[in-house]
């Protein structure tokens, strides 16, 4: 390192990508309790890999994929497939969207609640304007293979939304 300590790297990485952060551990949550576990667990993880981090990457790609990976582990460990997230609190700040893009949010967040986790990443890194490339690199799914997941999702989330 050069001159600046670990713990203030750490800190200041967390003061920079703290958002980001917060969004991947709310997208996997569905209460306040749940996201200050999460964001525990994927802060807890980062610090235990930063010595490991190897500079091929971006440092916020590492951070991303150690988020994402961390949150589906969590969620597989606990075995919590919960089918609804309420994001009441979140879309009332919403003061420029109209009630009814409001409830089309609360439609294809309860939607995309219902994916399989490792589905429901891939669909959140795309709607993050990750591109492909990106995504690839963060699941270690070749590109391909990404390309025609996010097709199969969202072709599944047109089906979900007719049949409800």
């Amino acid at each position: 390192m050069s001159g600046i300590s670990k713990e203030k790297e750490f800190e200041d990485a967390v003061g920079q990508y703290g958002d980001l952060i917060n969004k991947i551990c709310f997208y996997f949550s569905d209460d306040t309790v749940e996201f200050n576990d999460l964001r525990q667990e994927v802060l807890f993880n980062i610090w235990r890999g930063w010595d490991h981090f190897l500079q091929n990457s971006k440092r916020s790609t590492w951070i991303y994929r150690v988020s994402f990976n961390t949150c589906i582990s969590f969620q597989r460990k606990e075995k919590k497939f919960k089918k609804t997230l309420p994001l009441e609190n979140v879309l009332e700040n919403r003061v420029d969207d109209s009630e009814d893009k409001k409830d089309k949010y609360k439609v294809l967040f309860s939607l995309i609640k219902m994916l399989p986790y490792n589905d429901r990443a891939i669909l959140l890194m795309w709607l993050d304007e990750k591109s492909y490339e990106e995504i690839s690199e963060l699941t270690g799914l070749n590109r391909n293979t990404v390309a025609t997941r996010l097709k199969r999702i969202k072709e599944k989330l047109v089906k979900m939304n007719t049949e409800n």
